[in-house]
C-alpha cells in the first residue's frame, strides 16, 4: 500500500507539473476568444494546425516564453487558437492563412502581427518591449547600476527637466523599443554618479563585451534631430565588432568580415572574448571600410556552406567576408592577428579573387537542355547569343522533379531555334545578381539582347504554356512556331 501510495503521488506531481505547464499557454475557441482576450493588457496569440509541423516547434518556446512573461510586470498573456476545430471562426475573422500566425493584441484590440523571434528568449525579449513607456524611470543610484550592468546595451538619457532633446529621446525609445533598451532619469543623485552635469545621453555597452579596444560608454554629441540621434544608436550599438545572433543579422550590412567560431557569452564568455578581443585589434585599423562581427559557428552553419565548408576545421575563428558588391571573400590561412592584417589589408585593395561556390563545368554540354553552374554561368547564359530560359532548381525538389521530362521535351522541340534551354542547381552553385531565387523551381527568360534584365516567369509549366510564352517573347520569331504559339506549316510537315 505504501509503494502503491508514493507512486500514485509521484504520479500526480508529474501530471501537474505537466498541466502546469500547459496552463501558461491559455487555448481559446470560438466560444471563448473575444470575451477572454478582452480582459488582458496584453496578449500574444498563435493561431495554429495540430498537424503543422511549424507549430510544433514553435509550441515549446511559446509555452516556455508564457511561464516568464506570466511573471511580468505587466504581465503578458500568452494565448493558442487551434485553426482546424474549435477556432476556426475565429481564425477566418483574423485572416489567418498559413500557419502558425502570431499576432498582438490589447484588451482583446488586434495590434499588429508579430514579426520578433521565434525562440523563447526571443519572444520574451520582443513581448516585454511591448508593454509599458519606451523608455524605463530610473529613480535611484542602485535602479541606474542595475540598469547598466545587463547583458544587453542600454541607452540612457540624463535629463533636469523637459527639454527638445527628451521628447527627441523618448520619440526614438518608443519607436525603437523592440530592438534596443533605453531608461531615463531626472534625480540629481543618478546625474552625479554618471557624471552628468547638465543633460545627455549615454550609451551603455555590457560589461561582458568590455575591452581595450573601444569605450564602454559613448556620449551623444549631435542635436535634437530624431534622426541624427537613430544614425548614432544605429553606428554605435554593436561597436567595433559586434556579437551577430540569428536574431539581429539584419543590423549587419555588407561590406562586412564576420568570424565564425565558438561565440558563447553564457558558458565561455573568457574565451569567447579571448579570440574577438584579436578580432577587434584588427578591426580598429578597417572599420572605416569594413562592418566586423562574431558569430557562433553551430548558428550560421548554413552561411559557412555557402562559403564552401562543411564545418569549421579549427578551434580557431574561420574569417569569411562580404565586399559592397556581395562577393564573397574567404580567409584561406589559420587565424592570426598578422594573417587577418594581411587579408584585410589585400580585401581592401581589391587583391582577392571571390570566392565562387560552384559545380565543376559539364564535360559535354551538348544536351539539348544546357547545365549552368557558376563557372560557366557567363557562357551558358549571359553571353551565349541567345535568348535563354533558365530554370533554378534544388535535386531534392518534387515540384522540379515532376517539371524534368516536361523541361527535357521543351529543350527537344527547341533544339534548332534560337533559344537557349538552360538549368542549375541553385543549392550547389552561387546563383548571379539579377536573380531572385527564394524557392523552387524557379523559372526566369533572359532575353538576348538585354543580359542585365532578366524577368521572372511566371506562366504555367506545361510543355504548351512554355511554347507560347517563348513564342510570344523571342527578340526573332521561331522557325517552327508563330507568335501565337502554334507550329508552322513546315514544322507539322516534319512532325
Amino acid at each position: 500500500m505504501i509503494l502503491k501510495f508514493f507512486f500514485l503521488s509521484f504520479l500526480l506531481i508529474c501530471l501537474a507539473g505537466v498541466f502546469a505547464d500547459e496552463s501558461d499557454v491559455l487555448q481559446l475557441t470560438d466560444d471563448d476568444f473575444d470575451s477572454t482576450l478582452s480582459q488582458f493588457e496584453t496578449s500574444l496569440v498563435m493561431f495554429y494546425a495540430p498537424w503543422c509541423g511549424h507549430c510544433k516547434r514553435l509550441k515549446p518556446d511559446f509555452e516556455k516564453a508564457a511561464q516568464i512573461l506570466s511573471k511580468n510586470d505587466p504581465p503578458i498573456t500568452l494565448v493558442k487558437v487551434d485553426c482546424t476545430e474549435s477556432g476556426k471562426s475565429t481564425c477566418n475573422n483574423h485572416g489567418v492563412s498559413g500557419y502558425p500566425t502570431v499576432k498582438i493584441f490589447r484588451y482583446g484590440k488586434f495590434v499588429k502581427e508579430y514579426t520578433g523571434p521565434r525562440n523563447a528568449d526571443g519572444i520574451v525579449k520582443y513581448m516585454k518591449a511591448q508593454v509599458g513607456p519606451g523608455s524605463k524611470v530610473i529613480s535611484s543610484v542602485e535602479d541606474f547600476n542595475k540598469v547598466t550592468s545587463k547583458d544587453d546595451v542600454v541607452i540612457v538619457g540624463f535629463f533636469k527637466k523637459d527639454s527638445d532633446l527628451k521628447s527627441t529621446f523618448m520619440n526614438l525609445a518608443d519607436k525603437l523599443r523592440e530592438k534596443v533598451a533605453f531608461a531615463h532619469t531626472t534625480e540629481e543623485s543618478v546625474l552625479s554618479a554618471a557624471n552628468v552635469k547638465s543633460e545627455g545621453i549615454r550609451l551603455y555597452r555590457p560589461k561582458v563585451l568590455a575591452n581595450k579596444f573601444e569605450s564602454s560608454e559613448i556620449d551623444f554629441t549631435g542635436s535634437n534631430a530624431l534622426f541624427e540621434l537613430e544614425a548614432w544608436v544605429k553606428e554605435n550599438y554593436h561597436g567595433l565588432a559586434g556579437h551577430r545572433t540569428t536574431e539581429n543579422t539584419e543590423d549587419f550590412k555588407a561590406p562586412l568580415v564576420v568570424a565564425y567560431f565558438n561565440v558563447d557569452y553564457v558558458k565561455n564568455p573568457k574565451g569567447t572574448n579571448y579570440w574577438r578581443n584579436r578580432v577587434l585589434k584588427v578591426a580598429k585599423q578597417f572599420k572605416d571600410k569594413f562592418s566586423f562581427a562574431v558569430s557562433a559557428k553551430d548558428d550560421f552553419q548554413h552561411e559557412l556552406n555557402e562559403f564552401g565548408f562543411d564545418y569549421v576545421p579549427s578551434e580557431k575563428p574561420l574569417i569569411c567576408a562580404r565586399d559592397a558588391n556581395k562577393q564573397k571573400f574567404v580567409m584561406k590561412d589559420e587565424f592570426s592577428i598578422e594573417n587577418l592584417e594581411k587579408f584585410m589589408q589585400e580585401l581592401s585593395e581589391g587583391k582577392l579573387s571571390p570566392y565562387l561556390k560552384s559545380e565543376d563545368v559539364p564535360a559535354d554540354n551538348s544536351a539539348p537542355v544546357k547545365v549552368a553552374v557558376a563557372k560557366n554561368f557567363d557562357e551558358v547564359v549571359a553571353n551565349n547569343g541567345k535568348d535563354t530560359l533558365i530554370e533554378f532548381y534544388a535535386p531534392w525538389c518534387g515540384h522540379c522533379k515532376k517539371l524534368v521530362p516536361i523541361y527535357d521535351e521543351l529543350g527537344e522541340k527547341l533544339k534548332d531555334e534560337n533559344v537557349a534551354i538552360v538549368k542549375m542547381d541553385a543549392t550547389a552553385n552561387d546563383v548571379p545578381a539579377g536573380f531572385d531565387v527564394r524557392g523552387f523551381p524557379t523559372l526566369y527568360w533572359v532575353p538576348k539582347d538585354s543580359k542585365n534584365k532578366p524577368v521572372r516567369y511566371e506562366g504555367g509549366r506545361e510543355l504548351d504554356d512554355f511554347i507560347k510564352y517563348i513564342a510570344a517573347h523571342a527578340t526573332e520569331e521561331l522557325k517552327g512556331y508563330d507568335r501565337s504559339g502554334n507550329a508552322k506549316a513546315a514544322a507539322k510537315e516534319e512532325l
